[in-house]
């Protein structure tokens, strides 16, 4: 499977608006969790990071908040970020502007019905990292922050060992690094053995695990 473990600073420069990564100059790291909420899979990883005492960032999809509104209502209690994720997974590659921006409006939709955004933090992050020109163009017209991220776990490439996930990660995030892992069914068997290692071995180094 293809996909870049780094984003490379070509990428960088040619959407220098959209969010890749933090300040270097503090040992924080910025973890996130797309495709959720899932029933039982980021119940485990709320509790993982409350052992840290580490905030993250949840991208959730909006179909699956309105399938598990109390899991989705946890994550804020706790103190995470939540962002857009659309309401479908859309690939806006093979989706057209106006019908990708109604699904985004639909999981904003989801979002609202279940908690009340500050204006100043909505946050989205396309799915499989894909969305067209004309498309971020109006997102951010909508007041919509993009993040995307510097460093991807792979958690949910199945032709890679849960080691190798591991080490996408720390062998490509530094301070500041935005980190992409799913609580999704797909990536569970990768996740459960690398997020307790991302933690422990981030926190040994004096890492703070920060919300966007």
């Amino acid at each position: 499977m293809a996909y870049l473990k780094k984003i490379s600073t070509l990428g960088k420069l040619i959407y220098p608006s959209l969010m890749w990564n933090f300040s270097r100059k503090e040992k924080d790291l910025y973890l996130t969790f797309d495709d959720g909420p899932h029933p039982t899979i980021t119940p485990w990883v709320l509790e993982l990071l409350a052992q840290y005492k580490a905030k993250a960032t949840f991208f959730c999809v909006g179909d699956n908040i309105y399938k598990f509104p109390e899991i989705f209502k946890q994550i804020i209690s706790e103190g995470h970020s939540i962002g857009n994720h659309t309401y479908h997974h859309l690939n806006g590659w093979k989706t057209s502007t106006a019908s990708y921006l109604a699904d985004v409006a639909l999981a904003n939709e989801a979002v609202t019905k279940q908690t009340v955004l500050q204006s100043d933090k909505k946050l989205f992050r396309p799915p499989y990292g894909k969305a067209s020109i004309s498309q971020l163009k109006k997102l951010k017209k909508l007041n919509y922050k993009i993040v995307m991220w510097e460093t991807i776990s792979g958690d949910f490439d199945q032709s890679i060992s849960s080691k190798q996930c591991f080490k996408n990660v720390v062998e490509n995030c530094t301070s500041g690094s935005i980190v992409v892992f799913h609580d999704s069914e797909k990536a569970k068997k990768h996740l459960k053995y690398t997020l307790p290692k991302v933690l422990e071995y981030y926190n040994y180094k004096g890492y703070t695990f920060k919300k966007i």
